[in-house]
């Protein structure tokens, strides 16, 4: 009886269907992003984006990146390349800033359900690695490359450049390669989370 039990569930539980990650590194070209100095958003992202490029490609995983260089992309040209895919989840990379310089710490943006859950998974492995300020994760319906895309969406804020601290962390390698393993691995766990058919 109980074989028979452990024989249902294994066949009723599976992982979810991820065949290719959509990387977004937010702004590019005559958009700068948030920047303070010749620090720029578009800049840092890319940067991170690249990287989490490498690490999903050497994990078997295929990746698109909407861009790969800095030009200019619009908001609609970013889901538009999203759709094309089928099973597909879709990760816009930037950098926050404020006015107020006492803001600083890592958030992360979702649109629907799923995205909801792909958020949550990214957003504890960037508070485990990173070691900043929990801003939460929460659902934006108005930004553009999440309600347009059709996959599972999120876009995480990797720090507060308007903040002095975190700014000079931004612009390390050790800060962004720490970035891009938190969000790959959030990716990969969401992927391999048990789901029930």
């Amino acid at each position: 009886m109980i074989w028979l039990v452990l024989c249902v569930l294994s066949t009723a539980v599976t992982a979810r269907t991820v065949s290719r990650v959509i990387i977004d590194p937010g702004h590019g070209g005559r958009d700068k992003g948030a920047h303070r100095g010749k620090v720029y958003e578009k800049n840092l992202a890319l940067s991170v984006a690249k990287r989490v490029e490498r690490l999903l490609k050497d994990r078997g995983m295929p990746v698109t990146m909407t861009r790969r260089s800095d030009v200019y992309l619009s908001l609609n040209d970013r889901a538009v390349i999203a759709n094309r895919y089928p099973n597909a989840v879709f990760v816009s990379i930037h950098f926050n800033a404020h006015t107020s310089t006492r803001y600083h710490g890592v958030e992360t943006y979702y649109f629907g359900e799923q995205g909801k859950r792909l958020a949550a998974h990214i957003h504890l492995r960037l508070l485990s690695r990173l070691k900043l300020k929990n801003r939460q994760t929460r659902q934006r319906k108005d930004l553009a490359v999440l309600n347009k895309t059709r996959c599972p969406a999120v876009l995480v804020e990797c720090g507060y450049i308007s903040n002095h601290y975190e700014r000079k962390r931004c612009l390390s390698s050790s800060y962004q390669d720490n970035c891009a393993r938190a969000i790959v691995d959030g990716i990969m766990a969401y992927k391999n989370f048990p789901v029930r058919k």
